[in-house]
């Protein structure tokens, strides 16, 4: 599996000899290759992370990798691995389905991928979650101290589908920015704060105020 996952990651920086790979299947397709290999330096992966990123920039705040935007499915007539579909489309370049240009003409299998992702190679998909965070405090005018806090985890099922549910601050992972102070003085925090690891396990993160 790691042999099949280092072969695609080297087709995304294939020479402009080839089709390009971001040109030749959907994002979601680069942003899946991208995040297990931990982003590597590309043109492609610069672009997948660019758009990875801006889906959780308010507003509104979308699932940063829509798996089922990726027809790995169309990639294979056999019974080829998910990652082995992934490495066909990346390495040969062509593009493997025909998109009309419509906004839900990705929409290949409904919230979710189109083959199945339940192998522990794909847990990268499942690490990673999504937090919209906004808490603030003051002390009032009688001393006492006023706080409140929304927070929202979106995370990912066994097949990439995406879910979104009510949390708390305290399950805000250490990363994140927001740090209440424990003198109760003025104190506002809002963001959306992502987190994942990629396909050997190593962490990464990110953070979005505003």
């Amino acid at each position: 599996m790691k042999r099949h996952l280092h072969a695609l990651l080297l087709g995304l920086g294939l020479s402009t000899a080839v089709v390009s790979p971001a040109a030749a299947y959907p994002v979601d397709c680069a942003i899946l290759l991208c995040l297990a290999g931990g982003w590597p330096a590309s043109a492609e992966c610069a672009h997948a992370r660019a758009v990875f990123i801006r889906r959780i920039t308010p507003w509104p705040i979308e699932p940063p990798l829509q798996i089922w935007n990726c027809p790995m499915r169309a990639s294979f007539h056999g019974e080829a691995q998910p990652i082995e579909r992934l490495f066909d489309i990346a390495v040969r370049g062509e593009p493997l389905v025909s998109i009309p240009e419509t906004p839900w003409a990705l929409q290949l299998v409904q919230d979710r991928a189109d083959v199945d992702i339940s192998d522990p190679a794909f847990d990268f998909v499942r690490s990673i979650r999504v937090f919209e965070i906004t808490y603030q405090q003051r002390r009032n005018q009688h001393g006492d101290c006023n706080s409140w806090g929304v927070v929202y985890m979106g995370t990912y099922g066994d097949q990439g589908d995406y879910s979104r549910r009510r949390s708390s601050v305290s399950a805000v992972p250490a990363a994140s920015d927001l740090a209440v102070p424990a003198d109760c003085r003025d104190y506002r925090h809002r963001s959306v704060f992502v987190e994942w690891r990629d396909y050997e396990g190593s962490y990464g993160h990110e953070e979005v105020h505003y």
